[in-house]
């Protein structure tokens, strides 16, 4: 099964890294987000994406053009230009970059891949969030209901710690970043069947992928949730990408599986 990656995007909420690199190839642990995200999948043998292109596009593809010499140790002898690859660090990814346009909103991005799917289900997420969600189990859900679209939903921490005040003004209970007010929210990771690209019809390139289209397949009874109870987070601004970092570099990132 195919992943399609969102990795367009201006990523304006966290311009101080952005200005130089697109929003996918922001690095926690010395890694771009990108890398983790496709590292979840690929702990459960999905190793075969597609990367919607945008913003700085360039640097995705040079990072893969360049991916097994950067994870390598090397030989080179300037002379003759000869190079000796000794040990290397790689992964088994099989990857197409697609320049979907630079202002091209999600849903144009999404349709601009379609020669690329074929006639099978496939996956598809942002470049952006990360989370221990079992892709078999989401996979397998899809599968089990058999409608178009199946989305995972998550229900995100606070930002701030939740307070239950008594009528006399007393604090009576206090809970660090609770999860949220028992809301579900989109929180990507996606599988979808072929026939999705039946609601990307006409001209998307100023569509979002989660207004018109994901609105039509809920009025059409084809879009099904995913319940995912574990770590999820999304890095959407400054604030967020120190978090990740600091889990990271504490061992205490959940997302990572393998």
């Amino acid at each position: 099964m195919k992943v399609v990656l969102f990795a367009g995007g201006l990523g304006t909420r966290i311009a101080e890294e952005t200005e130089t690199r697109p929003k996918p190839m922001v690095e926690i642990g010395g890694k771009p987000i990108l890398w983790h995200i496709m590292k979840i999948y690929s702990h459960y043998g999905f190793n075969e994406f597609i990367i919607c292109l945008g913003y700085k596009g360039y640097l995705i593809k040079e990072y893969f053009m360049h991916y097994y010499l950067h994870n390598s140790d090397i030989t080179i002898e300037l002379g003759s230009n000869k190079v000796d690859v000794h040990h290397s660090k790689i992964e088994q990814f099989k990857v197409t970059l697609v320049d979907t346009g630079l202002e091209t909103k999600t849903a144009g991005r999404l349709k601009r891949i379609e020669k690329y799917i074929g006639n099978e289900d496939f996956m598809l997420t942002y470049g952006d969030g990360v989370a221990d969600i079992n892709l078999n189990e989401l996979r397998d859900f899809h599968k089990q209901h058999g409608k178009i679209a199946t989305v995972t939903a998550v229900q995100p921490e606070a930002r701030f710690g939740g307070l239950e005040i008594s009528v006399e003004g007393s604090v009576t209970t206090f809970k660090e970043k609770p999860k949220g007010d028992g809301k579900w929210i989109n929180g990507g990771f996606f599988v979808l069947k072929p026939e999705v690209f039946k609601y990307l019809d006409g001209n998307m390139d100023n569509i979002m992928w989660e207004d018109k289209p994901m609105e039509n397949l809920a009025k059409d009874y084809q879009l099904m949730a995913y319940k995912h109870h574990g770590f999820w987070k999304c890095m959407d601004a400054m604030r967020d990408k120190l978090e990740l970092e600091d889990l990271w570099q504490s061992n205490q990132a959940k997302w990572h599986t393998w």
